[in-house]
Protein backbone atom coordinates (compact mmCIF):
# COMPACT_ATOMS: atom_id res chain seq x y z
CA UNK A 1 0.00 0.00 0.00
CA UNK A 2 2.52 1.97 0.22
CA UNK A 3 2.50 3.48 -3.56
CA UNK A 4 -1.03 4.60 -3.06
CA UNK A 5 -2.22 8.33 -1.84
CA UNK A 6 -3.90 9.00 1.28
CA UNK A 7 -7.24 8.77 -0.73
CA UNK A 8 -6.84 5.54 -1.96
CA UNK A 9 -5.69 3.73 1.58
CA UNK A 10 -8.54 5.92 3.16
CA UNK A 11 -10.85 4.50 0.47
CA UNK A 12 -9.04 0.81 0.88
CA UNK A 13 -9.47 0.80 4.98
CA UNK A 14 -13.29 1.66 4.25
CA UNK A 15 -14.28 -1.24 2.01
CA UNK A 16 -11.93 -3.82 4.08
CA UNK A 17 -14.45 -2.65 6.92
CA UNK A 18 -17.02 -3.24 4.31
CA UNK A 19 -15.39 -6.28 3.71
CA UNK A 20 -15.68 -7.91 7.46
CA UNK A 21 -19.01 -6.57 7.80
CA UNK A 22 -20.13 -8.76 5.08
CA UNK A 23 -18.72 -11.84 5.34
CA UNK A 24 -19.64 -11.58 9.31
CA UNK A 25 -23.04 -11.04 7.72
CA UNK A 26 -22.52 -14.16 5.81
CA UNK A 27 -21.00 -16.77 8.55
CA UNK A 28 -23.53 -16.26 11.00
CA UNK A 29 -25.93 -16.55 7.85
CA UNK A 30 -24.44 -19.80 6.36
CA UNK A 31 -23.46 -21.35 9.43
CA UNK A 32 -19.67 -21.34 9.55
CA UNK A 33 -19.29 -20.95 5.72
CA UNK A 34 -17.37 -17.00 4.47
CA UNK A 35 -18.60 -14.99 1.92
CA UNK A 36 -14.86 -13.25 1.24
CA UNK A 37 -12.33 -15.42 3.15
CA UNK A 38 -11.78 -18.12 0.32
CA UNK A 39 -8.18 -19.55 2.17
CA UNK A 40 -11.50 -20.77 5.07
CA UNK A 41 -13.33 -21.78 2.89
CA UNK A 42 -10.94 -23.78 0.71
CA UNK A 43 -9.91 -25.40 4.43
CA UNK A 44 -13.58 -25.78 5.13
CA UNK A 45 -13.83 -27.92 1.85
CA UNK A 46 -11.05 -30.20 2.39
CA UNK A 47 -12.62 -30.83 6.05
CA UNK A 48 -15.87 -31.31 5.23
CA UNK A 49 -15.16 -33.55 2.28
CA UNK A 50 -12.13 -36.10 4.22
CA UNK A 51 -15.15 -36.30 6.71
CA UNK A 52 -17.90 -36.96 4.40
CA UNK A 53 -19.81 -34.11 4.27
CA UNK A 54 -21.44 -33.67 0.76
CA UNK A 55 -23.94 -31.28 1.92
CA UNK A 56 -21.93 -28.50 3.21
CA UNK A 57 -18.77 -29.11 0.78
CA UNK A 58 -21.05 -28.34 -1.70
CA UNK A 59 -22.78 -25.35 -0.25
CA UNK A 60 -18.72 -24.23 0.29
CA UNK A 61 -17.61 -24.81 -3.18
CA UNK A 62 -20.60 -23.00 -4.68
CA UNK A 63 -19.92 -20.02 -2.67
CA UNK A 64 -16.23 -20.35 -4.20
CA UNK A 65 -17.07 -20.86 -7.57
CA UNK A 66 -19.28 -17.50 -6.98
CA UNK A 67 -16.65 -15.44 -5.42
CA UNK A 68 -14.31 -16.03 -8.16
CA UNK A 69 -17.32 -15.24 -10.84
CA UNK A 70 -17.70 -12.20 -9.12
CA UNK A 71 -13.93 -11.38 -9.20
CA UNK A 72 -14.28 -12.04 -12.89
CA UNK A 73 -17.49 -9.50 -13.01
CA UNK A 74 -15.68 -7.13 -11.33
CA UNK A 75 -12.69 -6.71 -13.47
CA UNK A 76 -14.76 -6.79 -16.73
CA UNK A 77 -17.06 -4.03 -15.06
CA UNK A 78 -13.86 -2.33 -14.30
CA UNK A 79 -11.69 -2.98 -17.51
CA UNK A 80 -8.65 -0.90 -17.72
CA UNK A 81 -9.33 2.35 -19.88
CA UNK A 82 -12.82 3.01 -18.72
CA UNK A 83 -12.71 6.46 -17.14
CA UNK A 84 -15.39 5.71 -14.38
CA UNK A 85 -14.39 2.08 -13.86
CA UNK A 86 -14.21 2.77 -9.90
CA UNK A 87 -17.83 3.74 -9.74
CA UNK A 88 -18.82 1.41 -12.19
CA UNK A 89 -17.46 -1.37 -9.89
CA UNK A 90 -18.72 0.30 -6.28
CA UNK A 91 -22.10 0.63 -8.40
CA UNK A 92 -22.21 -3.00 -9.25
CA UNK A 93 -21.19 -4.22 -6.03
CA UNK A 94 -23.89 -1.57 -3.41
CA UNK A 95 -26.08 -3.15 -6.29
CA UNK A 96 -25.74 -7.07 -5.15
CA UNK A 97 -25.60 -5.77 -1.32
CA UNK A 98 -29.16 -4.36 -1.93
CA UNK A 99 -29.88 -7.49 -3.45
CA UNK A 100 -29.01 -9.54 -0.32
CA UNK A 101 -30.55 -7.03 1.97
CA UNK A 102 -33.96 -7.52 -0.34
CA UNK A 103 -33.65 -11.28 0.05
CA UNK A 104 -34.11 -11.38 3.49
CA UNK A 105 -37.37 -9.44 3.69
CA UNK A 106 -38.48 -11.63 0.67
CA UNK A 107 -37.23 -15.26 2.87
CA UNK A 108 -35.37 -15.82 -0.91
CA UNK A 109 -31.94 -17.06 1.04
CA UNK A 110 -30.37 -18.39 -1.74
CA UNK A 111 -30.48 -14.75 -3.16
CA UNK A 112 -28.77 -13.30 -0.47
CA UNK A 113 -26.12 -15.72 -0.55
CA UNK A 114 -25.58 -15.97 -4.00
CA UNK A 115 -25.15 -11.64 -4.01
CA UNK A 116 -22.77 -11.82 -0.98
CA UNK A 117 -20.78 -13.96 -2.22
CA UNK A 118 -20.56 -12.48 -5.70
CA UNK A 119 -20.15 -8.68 -4.22
CA UNK A 120 -17.34 -9.43 -2.09
CA UNK A 121 -15.55 -10.96 -5.68
CA UNK A 122 -16.56 -7.72 -7.31
CA UNK A 123 -15.19 -5.72 -4.63
CA UNK A 124 -11.20 -6.85 -5.17
CA UNK A 125 -11.29 -5.31 -8.69
CA UNK A 126 -11.50 -1.69 -7.13
CA UNK A 127 -7.82 -0.88 -6.84
CA UNK A 128 -6.85 -3.37 -10.09
CA UNK A 129 -3.58 -2.29 -12.14
CA UNK A 130 -3.31 -3.64 -15.60
CA UNK A 131 -5.42 -6.29 -14.80
CA UNK A 132 -4.09 -7.28 -11.44
CA UNK A 133 -6.13 -7.01 -8.65
CA UNK A 134 -4.02 -4.59 -6.76
CA UNK A 135 -5.14 -4.42 -3.06
CA UNK A 136 -6.68 -7.49 -1.34
CA UNK A 137 -9.42 -6.14 0.05
CA UNK A 138 -11.12 -9.03 1.02
CA UNK A 139 -8.77 -10.83 2.85
CA UNK A 140 -5.77 -9.65 4.98
CA UNK A 141 -3.39 -12.59 5.55
CA UNK A 142 -0.96 -10.76 3.00
CA UNK A 143 -0.98 -7.27 4.95
CA UNK A 144 -0.09 -9.42 8.20
CA UNK A 145 2.61 -10.65 6.17
CA UNK A 146 3.25 -7.03 5.18
CA UNK A 147 3.68 -5.96 8.97
CA UNK A 148 5.98 -8.74 9.32
CA UNK A 149 8.44 -7.76 6.87
CA UNK A 150 8.07 -4.13 7.04
CA UNK A 151 8.55 -4.42 11.00
CA UNK A 152 11.79 -6.77 10.25
CA UNK A 153 13.11 -3.42 8.02
CA UNK A 154 12.03 -0.86 10.46
CA UNK A 155 14.69 -2.60 12.70
CA UNK A 156 17.25 -3.00 10.34
CA UNK A 157 16.94 1.21 9.72
CA UNK A 158 13.99 1.58 7.54
CA UNK A 159 10.95 3.43 7.43
CA UNK A 160 10.08 2.93 11.04
CA UNK A 161 6.16 3.40 10.18
CA UNK A 162 6.21 1.15 6.73
CA UNK A 163 3.98 -0.94 8.28
CA UNK A 164 1.27 1.24 9.61
CA UNK A 165 -0.73 1.11 6.47
CA UNK A 166 -1.08 -2.82 6.37
CA UNK A 167 -1.86 -3.25 9.72
CA UNK A 168 -4.58 -0.06 9.63
CA UNK A 169 -6.08 -2.37 6.63
CA UNK A 170 -6.14 -5.34 9.09
CA UNK A 171 -7.83 -3.76 11.90
CA UNK A 172 -10.53 -1.96 9.60
CA UNK A 173 -11.66 -5.50 8.41
CA UNK A 174 -11.61 -6.70 12.09
CA UNK A 175 -13.60 -4.09 13.15
CA UNK A 176 -15.88 -4.38 10.19
CA UNK A 177 -16.32 -8.29 11.36
CA UNK A 178 -17.52 -7.15 14.69
CA UNK A 179 -19.73 -4.67 13.28
CA UNK A 180 -21.27 -6.89 10.81
CA UNK A 181 -21.80 -9.96 13.25
CA UNK A 182 -23.25 -7.37 16.03
CA UNK A 183 -25.98 -5.86 13.27
CA UNK A 184 -26.84 -9.45 11.88
CA UNK A 185 -28.09 -10.68 15.42
CA UNK A 186 -29.67 -7.58 15.87
CA UNK A 187 -31.77 -7.55 12.29
CA UNK A 188 -30.08 -10.04 10.42
CA UNK A 189 -28.99 -9.77 6.44
CA UNK A 190 -31.34 -6.39 6.58
CA UNK A 191 -28.20 -4.93 7.97
CA UNK A 192 -26.65 -4.93 4.65
CA UNK A 193 -28.45 -2.00 3.31
CA UNK A 194 -25.88 0.08 5.71
CA UNK A 195 -23.05 -1.88 3.81
CA UNK A 196 -25.07 -0.93 0.41
CA UNK A 197 -25.56 2.62 1.32
CA UNK A 198 -21.23 3.25 2.38
CA UNK A 199 -20.78 1.29 -0.82
CA UNK A 200 -23.19 3.72 -2.65
CA UNK A 201 -21.87 6.81 -1.37
CA UNK A 202 -18.11 6.07 -2.26
CA UNK A 203 -19.45 5.44 -5.93
CA UNK A 204 -20.67 8.70 -5.73
CA UNK A 205 -17.47 10.29 -4.68
CA UNK A 206 -15.45 8.29 -7.43
CA UNK A 207 -17.46 9.89 -10.35
CA UNK A 208 -17.22 13.15 -8.89
CA UNK A 209 -13.37 13.16 -7.95
CA UNK A 210 -13.07 12.20 -11.67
Amino acid sequence: MMDYSHRQKALAYVLAGIAGYVDAMGFRHLGGVFVSFMSGNTTRLGVDIAMGDWDKAGQVASIIVLFVAGAALGAWVGKDGRRDRRAAILWTEAGLLALAAVSDNLSLAIMGNIAMALAMGVENAVFQRNGSPGIGLTYVTGALVKVGHRLAAALEGGDKWGWVASLLLWASLCLGAILGAVVYGMIGLTGLWAACAIVAVLAVLAVLSR
